[in-house]
């Protein structure tokens, strides 16, 4: 895949694309400067750079069983560069991109590679040359460590709801309370291990961490599901038969990984209900 970036709908194109680069590394940096001979001055000028960046970056991409995980590998070349940064302060490391910036303005783009603003370029034109691949995760649904359901309402249920709607489902669990400190976060309710009932409670290794919290940012409740073992057949499937019902059962907005989603993406073409308590 090539694509020219000239204009700010390519560059818009480019941010949704690549998803702005989040989490990848530039691997490889090179600077090409054409010089020509000036026969009047009898010296060489500079007749243009090119920077060229590699950047290895994963995202998720969902596909008909969840979301699966891709590896691509970018080539960008950055035309006509006119300003640049790319020298790292002794001690620096640059390759880690957090999110790219980037924008569009009289004429030139603008990118900015690290959290700090330390590497940049400004250009008159980009173009992406990438490859993909399949990355090493299996697919977030079946393999996910971790999700996390923002709710529009402050009204969080109990750990009672949860234990009640594992046993309809036919995954009876038990639950082990963790007790708060001093040093606990002032929005946690309440925090726990679920455990399944027919498992060695000895052990926390097969379980599923259930942490509930009340609002924050002005938003409802929060409950975060984390599994300790993600490769244990039974531990990803309590995450994932709990977490389908609790967004079937209220209005939110879920996080699965880095991937931020509505309930219908999440349940994708499931029934979802009308999203209320479903205490009957």
């Amino acid at each position: 895949m090539r694509r020219r970036i000239k204009c700010p709908e390519d560059l818009a194109w480019l941010l949704d694309h690549t998803h702005a680069f989040q989490g990848g590394h530039v691997t490889d940096l090179h600077v090409h400067k054409q010089r020509l001979f000036d026969e009047s001055t009898g010296r060489e000028v500079t007749a243009g750079t090119t920077i060229t960046a590699v950047i290895r970056y994963e995202l998720a991409i969902r596909g008909s069983e969840g979301l699966y995980a891709v590896t691509r590998v970018a080539k960008l070349t950055m035309f006509g560069v006119t300003d640049f940064s790319i020298f790292e302060q002794e001690g620096a490391d640059f390759s880690e991109i957090g999110v790219t910036h980037a924008e569009a303005s009289e004429g030139r783009l603008r990118f900015w590679f690290d959290p700090h603003g330390e590497l940049y370029v400004i250009c008159d034109e980009a173009a992406i040359e990438e490859v993909s691949r399949p990355g090493s995760s299996r697919p977030l649904r079946s393999g996910m460590t971790e999700w996390t359901f923002q709710a529009h309402s402050e009204s969080l249920p109990p750990v009672t709801w949860i234990l009640q709607h594992l046993d309809r489902a036919g995954l009876p669990c038990a639950w082990r309370a963790i007790k708060h400190s001093a040093s606990t976060h002032p929005a946690l309710r309440w925090e726990g291990y679920l455990l399944l009932a027919s498992d060695d409670h000895s052990s926390r290794s097969s379980g599923v961490n259930v942490q509930a919290y009340g609002p924050l940012d002005h938003g409802g409740f929060g409950i975060t599901l984390r599994a300790s073992d993600p490769h244990e057949e039974r531990t990803a499937r309590l995450l994932v038969v709990l977490a389908d019902i609790i967004a079937r059962s209220f209005a939110g907005t879920c996080c699965a990984g880095n991937q931020i989603m509505e309930r219908d993406e999440w349940l994708g073409e499931q029934n979802v209900g009308r999203g209320a308590r479903g205490e009957e």
